[in-house]
């Protein structure tokens, strides 16, 4: 309390602001749950790197042919759409909290199976598993982290999920690197790994408060007055409350629906040419010597450890400049690095790594946005159903880059592909010109009310 003294007057008290959620410091709290909550990204930046590496023992071991190497190889991204599709909804229904832990046992589980698959079907059930529970947790995590985040912080910790990505990724090839040596029954182990990082956020996470915005939405007010007491202190102020019910159709509707087409088509147009531009990686690799062999996993580290950098600073620029100017000059920038590899025909190897480098530094924009406007554009009792939707539609995005493109490459040669992955950033511009919001600076309540 303070103490205001004026003329001709008794001294009055003057009360100040009660904390809530928007307005706290960033404490210990938050920096536990932002590194809990950044989980489920950093496993699946695991789950998908270590198969690739897997792959190459699997393969002859299990005479695997390549419709059974494409199945295996995108299984966990099958199951990312159906997770992410089916469990943001049903995070909205019953809750944070209870989701928050139950998806890893069943990634815990599903990674040490893994070890006693006999034939490619056994593998391809147990990595889709594993891609529903991943799916999953992207709604359950990043809708509970975004409903405790204070505004100023908010964007930061939501961005950071992404470089959790890109960090899992480049720990997959590290690991996978080291465990080659075990000899040809290693591609199991490398599976069954995942189970330690998952079982160790299993112990982190537990014990964390449900959110008390969903709490109060399902008006369990004293619930949402312990947990904010219990966060926040006991002068702690209550999240308003929402009256309205859990809708998952609310996504495809009134102001919505242009938000979900937005939100899924940045991603998805993002996520493909990031694919598209791996073509160029095996080149690059090569003049340096990391090209083949055990060797390349190292060098595929350092391409996921250049995309990590590009992220550095759209974390800071993303509280600074703001969410819309961030989206469109990324898109802007990674459209140049597109252009410089494929409207040239052959260019030299310089070039191809100039346009590559541009490329992944301005990637980290749209990127870190990634988890952010899906958070922030919907209300509570839809935001993990949103955050679903979402994550589903970039799993097209990811299958389209994985699959289709070396069909492309045979069909109509790296030049032509790269100038449709260059079209297709083109399209994630003008869609960020016409949709994205500028939500910086805004309440949860402000950012997820439709303009």
């Amino acid at each position: 309390m303070s103490t205001t003294k004026t003329r001709g007057k008794t001294p009055h008290r003057t009360r100040a602001p009660r904390r809530t959620v928007e307005n706290a410091p960033m404490s210990p709290f938050h920096r536990r749950i932002t590194t809990y909550s950044s989980g489920g990204p950093f496993l699946d930046g695991y789950i998908l790197g270590i198969v690739g590496i897997a792959m190459t023992q699997m393969q002859p071991m299990l005479h695997l042919n390549s419709t059974w190497q494409g199945l295996i190889g995108g299984s966990a991204l099958g199951g990312m759409f159906l997770g992410g599709a089916v469990f943001g909804y049903v995070t909205d229904l019953v809750g944070r909290r209870l989701m928050y832990t139950l998806d890893l046992w069943v990634i815990v589980i599903m990674s040490i199976l893994q070890i006693f698959a006999t034939n490619a079907p056994e593998i391809f059930v147990l990595r889709v598993i594993m891609g529903i529970a991943i799916g999953a947790d992207y709604p359950i995590a990043t809708s509970l982290l975004a409903e405790f985040a204070p505004k100023r912080h908010r964007g930061t910790m939501l961005g950071l999920q992404i470089v959790a990505w890109y960090v899992g990724g480049t720990v997959a090839y590290l690991v996978g690197y080291l465990l080659v040596g075990l000899g040809p029954g290693a591609w199991r182990w490398m599976l069954a790994s995942s189970a330690v990082p998952a079982f160790a956020l299993v112990i982190l996470r537990h014990g964390t408060p449900e959110s008390p915005r969903w709490l109060m939405a399902h008006h369990r007010v004293d619930e949402a007055r312990a947990v904010m007491n219990q966060v926040f202190g006991p002068e702690s102020e209550l999240p308003p409350a929402n009256e309205k019910p859990v809708s998952f159709g609310l996504v495809f509707q009134d102001g919505y629906l242009r938000r979900t087409l937005f939100v899924s088509l940045f991603w998805l147009f993002q996520i493909v040419p990031l694919f598209a531009l791996g073509a160029f990686g095996p080149k690059i690799l090569s003049s340096f010597g990391l090209a083949s062999g055990n060797a390349a996993n190292l060098g595929s580290a350092a391409i996921n450890f250049v995309f990590l950098i590009g992220c550095l600073p759209a974390l800071r620029l993303v509280e600074t400049v703001g969410r819309r100017p961030l989206i469109i000059w990324s898109f802007v920038f990674m459209t140049v690095g597109l252009a410089i590899v494929s409207v040239i025909a052959h260019p030299p190897l310089w070039m191809v790594m100039f346009g590559f480098v541009v490329y992944a530094l301005a990637s980290g924009g749209p990127n870190v946005l990634d988890w952010i406007y899906p958070n922030e554009l919907y209300p509570t009792r839809i935001r993990a159903s949103a955050v679903g939707v979402a994550t589903s539609a970039s799993r097209i995005g990811a299958f389209v880059g994985t699959f289709v493109l070396p069909f492309s490459l045979a069909a109509i040669g790296i030049r032509d592909t790269m100038l449709i992955a260059t079209v297709i950033t083109i399209f994630g511009l003008f869609v960020s010109v016409l949709w994205a919001e500028e939500t910086r600076g805004k309440t949860l309540a402000e950012a997820s009310r439709p303009e």
